[in-house]
């Protein structure tokens, strides 16, 4: 729920288009409060994303949005299974399941986030976490329906907002357990086409190490991201 203003959104995303140098071999999805989804598309060329959406395409469920509407809007991102919906707002992995195949049936792009909590970090659950998370999230999702439409986002809630972030080869080894778990769902070659993502206390400072050392080929960037200049530099590490 930030910026709190469109006004801040609004110069938030003009800091952001000149400041980021032009390449065809970087993306950048910008994910806003859907509330300024429709001003910030007339004014940006960024790809463009929501945070959530209900599983139901439409009906009686207020305060919800849905991948049909996202997809009305020409929005093509849909951020599915964040650690702040499972933490406070109790999503479970059959919500996100449900949630994963409604983005997947509007034919737009899930970024499917999964990660461990400090206790089950503590107790030597990441890799189980991880495992069951990405199960649960697909179950029924056949290979065919899911095209690839699918991006994984690797955040470990213990390292959101926290400063503290995995060791390189802590992110690594969840990034090969990542394309092992899909490669054993769908095929080595489907495990090779989605994109892996990090997101945990990414700045300027470490965001080239966590492509550069881990294998992964995206960032989920959070509070660095309502820092205009902040979020300049990390692009540009990668043009």
């Amino acid at each position: 729920m930030n910026p709190v203003s469109f006004d801040e959104a609004d110069n938030l995303i003009k800091t952001i288009k000149k400041g980021i140098k032009k390449s065809d071999s970087i993306s950048v999805v910008i994910c806003p409060p859907t509330v300024y989804l429709s001003k910030i598309k007339v004014n940006s060329d960024f790809e463009l994303g929501v945070q959530n959406i209900f599983w139901e395409d439409k009906g009686a469920y207020t305060g919800e949005i849905s991948a049909m509407m996202v997809k009305n809007l020409k929005v093509n991102h849909i951020i599915i299974g964040h650690s702040e919906r499972r933490k406070y707002l109790n999503e479970t992995d059959e919500m996100v399941n449900l949630k994963v195949q409604s983005v997947i049936k509007n034919n737009l792009i899930s970024i499917l986030c999964i990660g461990e909590t400090i206790k089950e970090k503590q107790q030597d659950r990441t890799s189980e976490v991880i495992i069951t998370q990405l199960e649960e999230a697909l179950k029924n999702v056949e290979l065919q329906v899911l095209n690839c439409n699918l991006q994984i986002a690797y955040e470990p809630i213990w390292a959101i907002g926290t400063g503290e972030t995995p060791s390189a080869n802590e992110i690594m080894s969840a990034c090969l357990l990542i394309k092992k778990t899909i490669s054993n769902l769908y095929g080595r070659e489907t495990a090779e086409k989605i994109p892996i993502l990090y997101g945990g206390s990414v700045n300027s400072k470490n965001a080239f190490d966590f492509i550069d050392k881990t294998g992964m080929d995206g960032l989920l960037i959070g509070g660095a991201s309502l820092n205009g200049s902040e979020f300049v530099r990390i692009v540009n590490l990668f043009v």
